[in-house]
């Protein structure tokens, strides 16, 4: 049995994973799988982001601990949440088995206008300043070349439930901002989308090459690649964790 932390990105929570993680848990019936929310985010919306990875980490693994699970583990993480997988394998790798990571981009591997693409600038000045529907419309957009309706609905349900505040997208965003990274020694594996408006999928490329680890690109997929082809995403893990044993 693995056991799978699932970590999201920025102003995502657990619930945005959608109909992934029943296809994931059908994929590996025995397999367990934890998701974690940021502080400031989902259910732990009221309380402040934290602007350094290094404390994320430190998140991961007090949330993990409080629920008395144990490692090695199975992550998979999105754009932030990857950043900060890179961070929990560089500082316990005896935690970790494997790490897939889904468009991220790192500091000081890739340049700051790849880690974020600077035609979406005007429509991140935008979200902060419209509200619940216009953001998540504008967030959908930015992150999917399906987008899908019905995400969108949920996702605006989400977000009235569980606000995230403009003061703490910020603080997120700093912490991706400002983090820099090291090559982990854990088995990585790099997942990414073509046609990401948010963050060039030049950052997932240049990544593979100086670290020398696999990355497979969906040519048609954006930045949420699980809500792009969740089917895509669960066989290149499976062809990937193929390789582990």
């Amino acid at each position: 049995m693995k056991t799978w932390v699932l970590l999201r990105g920025l102003m995502r929570e657990s619930r945005h994973w959608g109909e992934f993680i029943l296809k994931l848990q059908a994929q590996y019936p025995n397999d367990r799988i934890i998701t974690i929310d940021w502080p400031g985010n989902g259910v732990l919306h009221q309380e402040k982001s934290l602007s350094h990875i290094s404390e994320m980490v430190t998140h991961i693994r007090q949330t993990l601990a409080e629920q008395h699970i144990n490692g090695p583990f199975y992550v998979l993480a999105i754009s932030l949440g990857a950043m900060a997988a890179v961070a929990w394998a560089n500082a316990f790798p005896n935690e970790i088995r494997a790490c897939i990571l889904i468009n991220t981009s790192l500091r000081p591997i890739n340049p700051f206008y790849h880690r974020l693409r600077l035609q979406s600038l005007p429509a991140l000045i935008q979200l902060l300043f419209s509200d619940v529907a216009g953001k998540e419309k504008i967030i959908l957009e930015l992150t999917s070349t399906r987008q899908p309706q019905a995400a969108l609905a949920q996702w605006i349900i989400f977000q009235k439930q569980f606000p995230i505040s403009s003061h703490n997208i910020l603080r997120q965003l700093a912490a991706a901002m400002r983090y820099r990274a090291q090559k982990p020694t854990v088995p990585l594996l790099l997942l990414s989308g073509a046609k990401d408006k948010l963050v060039s999928p030049a950052c997932s490329q240049t990544l593979a090459r100086q670290w020398q680890v696999p990355c497979w690109v969906h040519t048609q997929a954006g930045h949420d690649l699980p809500l792009d082809d969740s089917g895509w995403v669960l066989q290149k893990i499976e062809q990937y964790l193929s390789t582990l044993h």
